[in-house]
């Protein structure tokens, strides 16, 4: 009741329907996005109700349910690309396309009960058929793209989105005549707990008093789930990169015992200055604090947070991502000196070559770390929640 002995009816919740997943790369900008627009909401006195629209088998199936976000299935298929346009028409592929029609007639159904203000597509097959349901009811459609090329999915979409928006200033020259008038530059969102790290928390967390501070330390990672080729480059230069720095290796779990017996060999002193662990939870801020150099894949999450903290890096993209996609997000970062990229058959000299340098001038690497924060945008999940917010208020 207000002043005048009115009644104030509360404000109706905004809603929101997400769609897009598969990959890490897809679901958690997502995650990140929704969570900054509830608080946003909130402060203002509003509340969001979300539905996440995706596969049962996707990762955003899991994510959801982990996060107490209402989910609902959408049949999709995956299109499996090839140079050969023969092997386009595969039977696989015929049959998966199939699929599309009645996802989205789920989708048209979903978003007809929902009544969503706008829907965000963040890439991944199941973003297809929810975004062309998404026109075909007229409500606001925002797709996000992570990388610096288009996926395949955000490309089918573009022509039907309200807007479009992407994480590096790049990828506006590669957009179509037709599509760019509705791109705007947000960034990729990123989690804001790795932006809270404390270097002297992770010293503490792992104990790694024995690490020389003198020393630069190398923050080396292949995902959660580690990186056979990374691991293997490092294993193959390790001495050496010891003698000259610390060094942190997040390995995956199934990698772990091998190295730990690499690293029993070591003499003392340089087994001292190296900790490999399988999986880094909440330390990984800290950890990523602490870290002068990072060696990393090179996909759009990883590259978000490099650039959004300012770092140093030397990327070995994953040369099976789809449409090489972070050979793209690599060679992007080295034209302007903000990252340095291996590419194609990566070798342990390689390797040596590309980090040497930045371990023995501490100059070149704050450059290339100032060069990399040029690019980062810390404000990524904000911006993201201003596009929402316009496109739901103008529709």
């Amino acid at each position: 009741m207000n002043s005048d002995g009115v009644e104030r009816l509360p404000r109706r919740a905004f809603r929101l329907l997400v769609t897009g997943g598969g990959t890490g790369g897809h679901t958690y900008p997502a995650l990140t996005a929704l969570r900054a627009l509830e608080r946003r909401l909130e402060a203002s006195g509003r509340s969001l109700e979300v539905l996440w629209a995706g596969t049962a088998d996707g990762l955003e199936a899991r994510v959801a349910a982990a996060e107490g976000i209402e989910f609902a299935t959408v049949a999709t298929g995956k299109i499996r690309r090839s140079s050969n346009p023969l092997k386009l028409v595969s039977p696989a592929n015929i049959r998966d396309m199939s699929r599309v029609p009645l996802g989205i007639a789920q989708a048209r159904s979903l978003i007809s009960r929902f009544a969503p203000d706008v829907v965000l597509a963040t890439g991944g097959y199941v973003a297809v058929p929810v975004g062309v349901a998404a026109k075909m009811r007229g409500c606001p459609l925002v797709i996000h793209e992570q990388t610096v090329r288009l996926g395949l999915a955000n490309r089918t979409l573009a022509r039907r989105a309200t807007r479009i928006a992407v994480s590096s200033e790049s990828t506006l020259a590669l957009l179509a005549d037709g599509v760019r008038a509705a791109a705007v530059v947000t960034g990729n969102p990123v989690r804001p707990e790795v932006l809270t790290g404390h270097a002297s928390k992770a010293i503490e967390a792992l104990g790694l008093w024995s690490f020389d501070r003198a020393r630069p330390t190398v923050y080396v990672t292949g995902g959660a789930q580690g990186a056979q080729q990374i691991n293997d480059l490092v294993r193959e230069v390790l001495p050496w990169l010891l003698s000259q720095a610390n060094v942190v290796h997040q390995c995956g779990p199934s990698h772990e015992a091998g190295l730990r017996q690499a690293a029993a060999a070591l003499p003392a002193e340089l087994a001292g200055r190296y900790l490999v662990t399988g999986f880094l939870g909440a330390e990984l801020p800290d950890v990523l604090a602490l870290a002068d150099v990072v060696v990393s894949r090179s996909g759009a999450g990883t590259v978000a947070e490099l650039t959004a903290l300012g770092k140093a890096s030397v990327l070995i993209p994953l040369g099976t991502s789809a449409g090489n996609e972070q050979e793209h997000n690599a060679r992007h970062l080295q034209d302007s000196g903000a990252a340095l990229a291996l590419v194609g058959e990566a070798t342990g000299d390689a390797l040596r070559e590309a980090v040497a340098p930045l371990l023995a001038d501490p100059a070149r690497r704050g450059d290339m770390a100032l060069r990399a924060r040029s690019h980062g945008r810390p404000d990524a999940a904000e911006r993201l929640v201003d596009l929402l917010l316009s496109v739901a208020t103008a529709g």
